[in-house]
């Protein structure tokens, strides 16, 4: 396994809620773990996330440096198959959207790139925008 050149951890306040979020719900798989310091490597569609239980791993700070909804000012934007089929499993477990579905175009140069996109805020409120690409057309 290669990891990216950038790959963000999350500080987790229950890494066994934040695992189950980002596997059951969004369709992450576990590449690696650390049962033992509450952390764990996901990945999906060669995204790469680790998330990390405060108190546990090697989280920078301590639990009274987390005040949530964490990650304030970041969305994580993440290219996934289908949006629906996210939706529907957050549906199913009662999860609200933070932002609803929505077709996005943005600017490029001479050219838009569109999204069909959701905002969803993860169990300690780090926003994950995924998105399906629409593909380019003029400006």
């Amino acid at each position: 396994m290669r990891s990216n050149s950038l790959v963000p951890e999350l500080a987790v306040s229950d890494w066994r809620r934040s695992r189950r979020f980002y596997c059951d719900l969004i369709g992450f798989s576990v590449d690696y773990e650390r049962p033992e310091e509450g952390f764990s490597f996901l990945s999906l569609n060669g995204a790469q996330l680790m998330i990390d239980q405060i108190g546990l791993g090697r989280t920078f700070g301590d639990q009274a440096d987390f005040d949530p909804p964490l990650g304030r000012g970041l969305n994580l934007q993440l290219r996934v198959e289908s949006v629906t089929t996210i939706i529907r499993r957050l549906e199913a477990a009662c999860y609200s959207l933070h932002l609803p579905l929505e077709e996005k175009w943005y600017r490029r140069g001479d050219e838009e790139m569109g999204n069909r996109q959701f905002v969803v805020a993860d169990p300690d409120g780090y926003l994950l925008r995924p998105f399906e690409d629409l593909g380019i057309r003029p400006f």
